[in-house]
């Protein structure tokens, strides 16, 4: 089912199939959001949890056993809750289940918050660990933004201008798409500026760490833009489909990592997962400003 949220500056819908967001628009109509199309991507936003991109083989371990888990995690394909619903707040919720409890053997509450505040949009995960045991995850978002944002204008006419100076990291991967310990400086222009062009993606996800904790989607060109802030995520994925001249360009706050080459990992041992001792809750937001 789609929910709305509105104030004077934004319209915004979420999907309680996987709490996706569905749409973000300014009151004039314009569309900041990537809207889906099976050519290129046919996701808007999805939310990750309890794990960032892929698993080796699709594969993990934990206490001696072996689970296996779709990429993202489970949260984007379940049909979540709504515990609260207001003119400018929404809370989904999603508790574990025999089905989810095959995947990921836990008990535990994940709540998904979105909230308006002028012309931001909050974004809040949370998760409750109601387990005995130290349990493992990660978060992330991977929202799609349209490119160009208005009309008159190209891909290349934007870029992505982070909110500090100084190079970040650019976690190394595979060509398949696994973590492979070859990280290196990411060179930005212009005192943090990294200009879009299609082929940036032909590698498929650029992946950083050490970055600016806030980064604009914008173009000299226009008038409208987008921040995205994530001041407790510690790696940001900016992504389209690799090869294509898509008009989105998706960026991506994450906690942690996927796996690395080669190696089916013990969630209790993989390096920047959340351990949520048992009885406790986590809670970390990141918000979408548009201008």
């Amino acid at each position: 089912m789609i929910y709305t949220l509105e104030n004077d500056s934004l319209k915004v819908q979420v999907n309680s199939h996987g709490g996706e967001l569905w749409s973000i628009q300014t009151k004039d109509g314009a569309e900041y959001l990537w809207q889906g199309d099976e050519t290129y991507w046919k996701d808007r936003a999805l939310n990750l949890f309890p794990y960032i991109a892929r698993l080796t083989e699709g594969k993990y371990m934990l206490d001696g056993k072996t689970y296996e888990m779709p990429i993202h995690g489970f949260v984007n394909s379940s049909d979540l809750e709504v515990e609260e619903h207001t003119a400018q707040r929404l809370v989904l919720k999603l508790t574990d289940s025999e089905n989810t409890r095959e995947m990921y053997p836990f008990a535990f509450v994940y709540w998904l918050t979105y909230e308006l505040v002028g012309n931001k949009l909050n974004v809040t995960f949370a998760v409750e660990n109601n387990d005995k045991k130290v349990m493992y995850f990660g978060v992330g978002g991977h929202p799609g933004f349209a490119v160009p944002l208005e009309k008159g204008l190209e891909f290349e006419d934007y870029c992505l201008q982070f909110e500090a100076p100084g190079n970040p990291i650019r976690v190394g991967f595979s060509e398949d798409c696994f973590v492979n310990g070859e990280d290196s400086e990411f060179i930005l222009s212009d005192g943090g500026k990294l200009p879009l062009a299609h082929n940036l993606f032909d590698q498929d996800a650029i992946v950083l760490t050490d970055m600016a904790k806030a980064v604009t989607l914008c173009s000299e060109k226009g008038t409208r833009s987008v921040r995205v802030s994530y001041p407790q995520m510690n790696f940001l994925g900016i992504w389209h489909m690799p090869f294509t001249d898509a008009p989105y360009v998706c960026i991506e706050p994450w906690s942690a990592l996927p796996s690395r080459k080669g190696r089916i990992e013990d969630l209790s041992k993989q390096p920047n997962l959340v351990h949520l001792p048992a009885g406790e809750r986590y809670e970390n937001t990141w918000s979408i400003e548009i201008f």
